[in-house]
Formats: C-alpha cells, structure tokens, sequence
C-alpha cells in the first residue's frame, strides 16, 4: 500500500509539474477537482515540490520558481493568485486617481484590478496596452448613461500576459502624456529594480514610464526579490509604491529609502 500511495503521489506531482511548467501557475481548488483528493493532498504535493525548488508556492497555488527569469506566466494563470492582496491594493491605487484625468495602465493582473475600479471616476480617459484592461473598459461602455471612461487601446503585438508590445505600441505610447501612469511588475528588487521576462514588454513599459508625469506601480509582496530578465525603470522613478501587508519589514524598509512614497494597503499613511 505504502509503494502504491508513493507512486500515486509522484503522478500527481509530475502532472502539477507539467501544468505549471506549461502555464506558469495552478491553484489548489483547481487541482482538488482535476485530481479528486483532498486540498491538503494537494499542498503536500506543492511542498514536496517546492522543497526540491520545482515550484514557489504562494497564497492559493504555487507558481514557477523565481529563478526562472525568462518565463512569463499567462494573465490567465496569475489573475486568481494572491487575490486579497490585489484587491486591497487596487483599492488604495484608485484612491490616487482624480476625475477628469488621463490614466495610462500597464499590463499585469494587479493593474488590471485597479482598472476595474476606475470605471465609475467621472471623465477619465484610460490609455493601455492591456487587453483585458480595455475589454474591462468597452465592456462598460456598452451602457450609454455610465459615464465609462474614455478608452484609447496602444496596438502593438501580444504577449503571454495579454499586454500589447513592440514598435507600434511604443510609437504611439511616446505620441502621448498621461496624468498617472498604473504600472505593474514581473518582480521588484532593490538593484535591478522593476522586471519583466519579456524584453519587448520591458520596452514598452520604459515608453509608459516616459510619458507620465506620475507613476504608480502596483506588486503584491510576492514579487519582491524576483529578478526577471529584463528591467525597465528603477525604485526610484516611482512617486508611489503600493503593496500589501505581506510585504516584510526589510523590503518596506528598502522601498521607503528609494520611492517617492510607500502605501500599504489596509494600513495607515
């Protein structure tokens, strides 16, 4: 029985392997139903695998390890992770919105929680590289009387995380300014600064990051001390930082010294 349940736990554990191999992340209640045993089966599993350092778990599910630099987890395999921490911290994001602004957001889950909270901010106009970002937009304005924001969508090329990239995005990101840019990340690191795995995205965000006269980058506490392949802007060119609770003292400590301003969801500023 013993050697049984050992080989059913090592099919269990390849095929969680795969599935984050192939998208970047799995979430425990997904795995529960996939697999049929029971959520603490499931988060043996992932400790098993991230003793080996297979994956890196976080709240929800695991993801790929944060040595994996040049891979790029799918908006669809990050938008269920870490979802407390991205709501609370698209909450206190908003709250630095102003009526009547133009409003640039990146790509990214985070930034995309924000964007749902500013459909209501009267005469905003949203300019993005994000697809769901703007799908969230249209949508809204199906409805003649809801004052939806404005939309003007980039172009460009998609990348695994649905953020439209490359030359004609950033012709006609530099053909504008913005009040505000929402600028999300890969990974934050006190050296390299804000990362992504894709070089042409790191572009492009270093384009949105030129045309704003303010920047507010969104990244749950996760995200610190992941280095991606490619950086596009250092702490210090983000007049707010925004995170959770989550976020441990050091890096706080880290982020008060090199922002413009630190703002911790839930907590008092």
């Amino acid at each position: 029985m013993a050697e049984q349940a050992a080989q059913l736990a090592h099919q269990r554990r390849a095929i969680i392997l795969d599935a984050v191999r192939r998208d970047g992340a799995v979430r425990v209640a997904d795995l529960v139903g996939q697999l049929g045993v029971s959520d603490m089966t499931i988060r043996r599993d992932l400790d098993a695998l991230a003793r080996r350092g297979a994956v890196e778990k976080v709240y929800g599910g695991a993801v790929a390890p944060a040595g994996a630099s040049g891979h790029e987890p799918g908006f669809d395999a990050k938008s269920d992770l870490e979802g407390d921490a991205k709501a609370a911290i698209a909450d206190t994001a908003a709250a630095l919105v102003e009526p009547g602004s133009v409003v640039a957001i990146s790509g990214g889950t985070t930034a995309h929680a924000v964007a749902a909270r500013l459909l209501g901010v009267p005469r905003l106009t949203i300019v993005t590289n994000s697809l769901p970002v703007a799908e969230l937009v249209r949508a809204a304005g199906r409805d003649p009387g809801a004052g939806a924001p404005t939309l003007l969508l980039t172009g460009g090329s998609p990348t695994p995380s649905a953020a439209l990239v490359g030359p004609l995005a950033d012709l006609a990101i530099a053909s504008i300014h913005v009040d505000l840019l929402v600028l999300g990340a890969h990974g934050v690191a006190p050296e390299a600064g804000l990362t992504t795995p894709n070089l042409m995205e790191a572009q492009t965000n270093r384009a949105l990051v030129a045309s704003a006269r303010r920047v507010a980058v969104v990244a749950d506490h996760t995200k610190w001390g992941v280095v991606g392949l490619s950086g596009f802007a250092a702490l210090d060119q983000a007049d707010w930082f925004v995170t959770d609770a989550g976020m441990p003292a050091p890096a706080r400590a880290a982020l008060r010294d090199a922002v413009g301003e630190l703002l911790v969801a839930g907590e008092e500023h």
